[in-house]
């Protein structure tokens, strides 16, 4: 946790930008894995973590508008608990550290809230995505399931990411400092990149490393010599030499914040001339963008920026033709490179994701487009200074979509698919990096960068891990 005042303001200015009723925070329960007893690792709510700080399960906080009150439910563990646990803080121990004066069992909740209703006050609530949380949700507020997303309170939801998305500069010191582990694993994975490994093994020893450092991966690690299929969790291939290893992975620290970086390896520590051309084509492309990032610009223009790098590149090789910034327009370049350049990242890898896009990402001045590609983008909306977001641009080669759209006829004037069959089996490539939006422009965050240039990835695969 952070000092008990870092939550008391934040509490502050969370009341100050509603206007009134109630504010219903529900930390997470415990999620039962294959029998009630044994749980999944628990994972507390993101915005339960940033406002209260409280890293356990079953709790709950109600904070009046109108008298700035907060109250924390929870139960204090019994002679039961203990034996299997150890010795816990008491609830009134866990409120003062997160400066919070009133506490009730977390059984008064039920009827706290059926008064408040009855005194028809606002209770304004966050989108649930927990089973368990909305079952309450439904139970006590008498809301039907299908029902409870859209009755979330749209102004505390806007509320909660105007706070979160601008990081506070102990925040920005804890990410800073959790890239030494991102480090770690990324490049112990570019030592053990060689003829004969398993997936599974390079998987299991980074994912490890996480586990070594107090935490766990901020989401399942993606690693695999299939780089074109975008979330690849299975990780059962044998690697041989002249493969592209993709490895996209995350560090989730114990209070909640993650990491996000993905590099792109060749088995054995040589790229071959093709391999070596597409990976300029994508590092070109996370250049350029990264070179754009400034306070007061839609990340939707860096984005297409990067879109037109590629497309710019694959031209010069043949694999598209036309003019290149014709063929963004059009969305010729979204084969290659379909999903978007980055994403807002914090106490979630995808920072609140759970809110909503359309407040994270977008506002009333920029909407999400249809368009296949940019219809990914998860985030498009002005650089602000405090912003933490990764920078990803990829080019992929997918046989199904390559059918699929060589079927159909599409973009034929901007694609050589007679060029494209070089590249069937070609796999995929993307770069990541955690950036931090400065007050004039952006730092990379992390004491060292993962390698990225070609000759720097093959002298890092080289140091073959013992």
């Amino acid at each position: 946790m952070f000092s008990k005042n870092t939550y008391v303001e934040r509490r502050k200015k969370l009341i100050s930008l509603v206007k009134e009723g109630i504010i219903l925070l529900l930390g997470n329960k415990e999620s039962s894995l294959n029998y009630p007893a044994n749980c999944y690792p628990f994972r507390q709510d993101s915005s339960f973590l940033y406002f209260v700080g409280l890293n356990l399960p079953d709790l709950a906080v109600i904070i009046s508008i109108n008298d700035g009150q907060v109250t924390l439910y929870g139960d204090d563990v019994d002679i039961n608990d203990v034996i299997w646990m150890g010795s816990q803080p008491s609830i009134n121990e866990l409120a003062s550290m997160s400066g919070i004066e009133k506490t009730k069992p977390y059984a008064a909740l039920a009827k706290d809230l059926k008064d408040f209703q009855s005194k028809k006050t606002t209770i304004h609530y966050l989108p649930p995505y927990r089973d368990a949380n909305k079952i309450l949700l439904n139970e006590w507020l008498q809301i039907p399931f299908s029902e409870l997303k859209v009755n979330a309170s749209t102004e505390l939801c806007k509320a909660v990411t105007m706070l979160r998305s601008v990081k506070e500069p102990q925040e920005i010191e804890h990410l800073d400092r959790i890239m030494d582990v991102a480090y770690q694993m990324h490049t112990t994975a570019m030592h053990m990149a060689h003829e004969g490994v398993w997936e599974q093994t390079i998987a299991g020893t980074i994912e490890g490393i996480a586990l070594q450092h107090g935490a766990r991966v901020s989401f399942p690690v993606i690693l695999s010599k299939h780089g074109e299929i975008l979330h690849n969790h299975h990780h059962g291939n044998v690697l041989k030499k002249g493969d592209l290893l993709l490895c996209d992975a995350g560090f989730e620290s114990f209070e909640g914040y993650a990491t996000d970086h993905t590099r792109t390896i060749p088995v054995g520590g040589e790229f071959s001339l093709q391999q070596k051309e597409i990976y300029q084509i994508v590092l070109s492309a996370q250049k350029k963008a990264l070179e754009m990032l400034k306070p007061g610009i839609y990340f939707r223009d860096i984005h297409i920026a990067a879109c037109i790098e590629i497309a710019r590149g694959l031209t010069e090789l043949g694999i598209m033709k036309g003019n290149y910034n014709e063929a963004v327009r059009c969305g010729a370049h979204a084969l290659f490179f379909p999903h978007g350049l980055g994403h807002m990242m914090g106490l979630d890898v995808h920072d609140m994701e759970d809110i909503g896009e359309q407040y994270v990402g977008y506002d009333e001045t920029i909407q999400r487009s249809q368009e296949f590609g940019l219809a990914y983008l998860r985030f498009a909306k002005k650089l602000q200074p405090g912003y933490v977001l990764t920078v990803e641009p990829g080019i992929y080669f997918i046989p199904a979509l390559i059918d699929l759209w060589k079927s159909e006829k599409k973009h034929v004037d901007f694609i050589n698919y007679d060029k494209l069959e070089q590249y069937r089996h070609f796999g995929g490539i993307r770069l990541e990096d955690d950036v931090l939006i400065t007050s004039e422009s952006y730092k990379i965050l992390g004491k060292k960068r993962i390698p990225i240039e070609i000759h720097d990835v093959e002298q890092e695969v080289k140091k073959i891990y013992l």
